[in-house]
């Protein structure tokens, strides 16, 4: 399309007549110019945690919305690098920075599931029925397994068929304890998760 230059002129002059009326609050945008956006985290509940995905340890802030009243749930809407951390002082990997999405996934495993020996399926199962599965195995496996001595009659009360895994990102006194009682049921394989 071609304009000739007065034709221009009158549509920047129309152009701006508009854009002057708009901005004196006499057109229909007064409405829309006096409602101001609110901040999104205002009314948020802040916490700090750790970032799950290495053995760096990165602080966390997560922001979370929802009343707290009976039969609500709160609901994660934003996570940012904790500024006060040592660790990584307020920034994020691109995996921690997408922590927000991993968590609002809708094919992630919020409850533990069962496969059955030979089956194809996973079936669900509760929390409390799944932490008696692994304590039984456990149990079963060191009654079966534990060295109490050696060939030289020596007490060394090792238990040398299972190994634990523990979280690099959790605390030092998580460490501590996590540590503490894997050694004292007698396992040598210990380590920590670190990039696995």
């Amino acid at each position: 399309m071609h304009y000739t230059r007065r034709q221009f002129m009158k549509i920047s002059a129309a152009g701006l007549a508009g854009s002057s009326v708009a901005a004196l609050g006499l057109g229909p945008t007064r409405e829309a110019l006096a409602e101001v956006r609110q901040y999104k985290l205002l009314r948020a509940s802040e916490v700090r945690n750790t970032c799950p995905y290495c053995s760096v340890g990165c602080g966390l802030l997560i922001y979370s919305q929802g009343d707290g009243s009976l039969n609500t749930k709160a609901r994660i809407i934003h996570i940012e690098g904790d500024p006060d951390h040592p660790v990584n002082r307020g920034t994020l990997c691109p995996k921690g920075a997408g922590l927000l999405d991993f968590i609002h996934s809708e094919s992630r495993l919020q409850y533990p599931e069962y496969r059955q020996p030979g089956s194809t399926k996973w079936q669900r199962i509760s929390w409390d029925e799944a932490f008696t599965r692994i304590a039984t195995l456990m149990k079963e496996d060191r009654d079966a397994n534990f060295i109490s001595k050696n060939q030289h009659g020596e007490t060394v009360n090792r238990w040398v068929s299972t190994g634990f895994l523990a979280a690099s990102a959790s605390s030092n006194e998580t460490g501590y304890l996590t540590h503490k009682i894997a050694r004292s049921l007698g396992m040598l394989a210990f380590d920590n998760q670190a990039r696995v």
